[in-house]
């Protein structure tokens, strides 16, 4: 994709400053600039999509380790269907910790901006970055948001050191109970296709996480941006916290649903590679966010599957197929699928459609 000489001026001048969007917002912009401003055919497209009322699927996990598990199990099944995406309430992850995570997020984006500097950077084989929009220099709008990641796409060790001080603590903690909470979720998925339950983690779709914070700064014209652009997610599973903001949603029957938060519940959505090895039973679907005045934090434990050597091919589960239902995508590399992520923007990203048979 060609980009003019004039977007490309712009944003090698905002990716200079390292502050992020928020750097914008401290400097006081009323309206924001040209390469945030969603194109003409982008705002009409919303007419297209009408947005409705309807409720995420919900499901409490309280139970789990009792003769509830059979209902779970189904309601896990018709949301991954469905939806392919849901809330889980009564997960074991303490609330505090949750608001905790949440409240450190805003304090690193909200510190001073020589600290996060230090952190600022495109090079994607650093372990730990911030910076605003992974393709802002490929894609054609850039998005309000800014974003610390911290990837175990290769290795689960973490140096403590490596992670900003003001938000160590509460990372390291998240990043271990997303880590538990993801297997028990890898079981209900296996036991919802009707293997068993170790099936999933036994091919190693719990493994390649990277924890993504993303802060959303108050935007003076939500209306004409947009904090995450439309599309699905390149892994296995995605588990969510959220504040009380909202602006995410889900394209449900061609309709837009409104996420509305739940306090100290998660959301959950089925990634590209976990449709790919149901062979279409599980749904990854489309989602985005909506930028709004006040700041929006979400952050997000992403289950790649194994990327670190030696590498593994993941194609639809031979024990799903059947005459009736032949293998609908040849095998993937989890590697070359998220490599594929980072070097196109995000709306032109890999899809389960490019691996069609």
């Amino acid at each position: 994709m060609e980009i003019g000489c004039d977007r490309k001026e712009e944003i090698k001048a905002f990716d200079d400053t390292r502050l992020g969007v928020q750097g914008l917002v401290d400097a006081g912009v009323e309206h924001i600039p040209k390469m945030f401003i969603r194109s003409s055919d982008e705002l009409a497209e919303d007419l297209d999509h009408p947005r409705t009322h309807i409720s995420l699927p919900v499901i409490d996990l309280d139970g789990l380790l009792t003769d509830q598990r059979r209902k779970i199990v189904d309601q896990v099944r018709n949301a991954s269907e469905e939806w392919g995406f849901f809330h889980v309430v009564n997960h074991g992850i303490p609330s505090s910790l949750l608001s905790n995570m949440i409240d450190a997020v805003r304090k690193f984006n909200e510190q001073d901006i020589d600290v996060k500097k230090e952190f600022y950077s495109r090079d994607t084989s650093r372990r730990v970055r911030f910076n605003s929009n992974y393709d802002l220099f490929q894609s054609e709008r850039a998005d309000w948001r800014d974003t610390l990641s911290v990837s175990m796409l290769r290795s689960d060790h973490i140096d403590p050191n490596e992670l900003p001080a003001i938000c160590r603590d509460e990372a390291l903690e998240f990043i271990e109970q997303i880590g538990k909470i993801g297997d028990t979720l890898f079981e209900l998925l296996s036991e919802a296709l009707g293997l068993k339950p170790n099936h999933l983690n036994s091919i190693e779709c719990h493994k390649g996480r990277t924890l993504v914070c993303h802060y959303y700064p108050a935007c003076p014209e939500p209306e004409l941006a947009m904090g995450v652009t439309k599309h699905t997610d390149n892994t296995f599973l995605t588990v969510l916290v959220e504040d009380e903001t909202g602006g995410l949603q889900v394209l449900h029957d061609n309709q837009w649903v409104d996420v509305q938060p739940i306090p100290g519940s998660l959301v959950v959505n089925i990634g590209d590679l976990l449709q790919i090895v149901s062979n279409d039973k599980f749904k990854s679907n489309v989602h985005r966010v909506l930028p709004s005045k006040v700041p929006r934090i979400s952050v997000i434990g992403f289950f790649a599957g194994r990327v670190a050597p030696p590498a593994r091919l993941y194609g639809p589960i031979k024990e799903l197929l059947s005459e009736e239902n032949p293998a609908k995508y040849k095998e993937v590399l989890v590697s070359e699928y998220v490599a594929g992520f980072f070097t196109k923007p995000l709306h032109e990203k890999p899809s389960p459609k490019d691996y069609r048979l």
